[in-house]
């Protein structure tokens, strides 16, 4: 969760001017992380958030935006929750804020998704949505296979409307239920890149790039690592195969067996796992990668004639699956 709160604070210290882009933040915070309650008969708004500065962040918002005031609860943790949560609170003229930010309708019915307002809004609109649904419910987890950026969403039509926000500037993001609840994910790690970077947590992508580039490096190594490995087992059972070959093969031809076919052959038994190249670098005089591999190539091809002609196993039967499967 470290990346999380790394993200919410640099989104809580973002400044921001333009009343829309402000409303329309407030109005996403509200609906993603509060509630509408009725308290002796009258409208009271509450927002639980996970930071201190994300709860002063939207009141001082509630403060300079609408002119309502506020508290701010601190529920100390327990069992499931560690950590404190802030409960932001407007008591009085509550009602009105509800109206104000579009939690309540002209009717007075609650909004199940975003107002109109700002749903139609301009992208800077958009991305203050993501902004405060971030702020009320996100999370961020480390960059990798399972990298995802998800908003936990009071229901479904808010995730579509979520959805909406993120496609009016150009992010493709997916609403699920997840054991019933609704979510807003996005698992590409460039289109969590943008986002951060359209959202405003511009030092907070540094270090998720940072780490993302880490785990990518980190994985290629281990690919090539295994490809490597994988290449050097098969390149000895190869040998240790063409070993038990050349072997049957001295076997079968006994003494007709051209001299300089015999030191090829010799030298394959002696060092069974020896690659064709450290055999050549062992022949008196050396020679080449190609010279030895051409020389016990000739030398099993005369075994299995012969092998033909006299009715026997060839090479091929010296072979076990035991010498494949090491």
């Amino acid at each position: 969760m470290a990346l999380t709160a790394a993200v919410k604070e640099e989104l809580s210290r973002l400044d921001v001017k333009k009343s829309s882009v402000r409303k329309a933040e407030v109005s996403a915070m509200l609906r993603f992380a509060g509630g509408l309650h009725i308290i002796s008969g009258r409208i009271v708004i509450e927002a639980e958030v996970d930071l201190a500065s994300t709860a002063r962040r939207l009141r001082a918002a509630i403060a300079e935006v609408y002119g309502h005031a506020s508290d701010i609860i601190v529920v100390s943790g327990g069992g499931l929750r560690r950590g404190n949560r802030y409960v932001v609170r407007v008591v009085k003229d509550g009602e009105s804020l509800a109206r104000q930010t579009g939690l309540l309708d002209a009717r007075g019915r609650p909004v199940r998704g975003l107002p109109s307002v700002v749903v139609n809004g301009s992208a800077a609109d958009a991305e203050a949505v993501w902004r405060g649904a971030f702020l009320a419910h996100g999370s961020l987890t480390e960059p990798g296979r399972s990298s995802s950026l998800e908003v936990t969403c009071p229901g479904p039509e808010a995730a579509l409307a979520l959805v909406g926000s993120a496609r009016r500037i150009g992010i493709a993001a997916k609403a699920r239920e997840v054991r019933g609840v609704d979510r807003v994910v996005i698992r590409d790690g460039d289109t969590i890149a943008a986002l951060l970077t359209r959202m405003g947590a511009h030092d907070a992508l540094m270090v998720w790039e940072e780490r993302r580039m880490r785990k990518e490096v980190r994985a290629t190594a281990n690919r090539l690592a295994n490809f490597d490995d994988a290449n050097l087992r098969r390149s000895a059972q190869a040998a240790v195969a063409a070993g038990a070959r050349v072997e049957r093969a001295l076997e079968i031809l006994g003494e007709d067996v051209p001299e300089h076919l015999r030191y090829a052959g010799e030298l394959r038994v002696a060092h069974k796992q020896a690659s064709l190249d450290e055999l050549g670098h062992l022949a008196d005089p050396p020679m080449t990668k190609d010279a030895i591999a051409g020389r016990i190539r000739r030398l099993l091809a005369m075994a299995d004639k012969r092998a033909v002609e006299l009715g026997v196993p060839g090479t091929e039967s010296s072979v076990t699956p035991e010498m494949l499967d090491e």
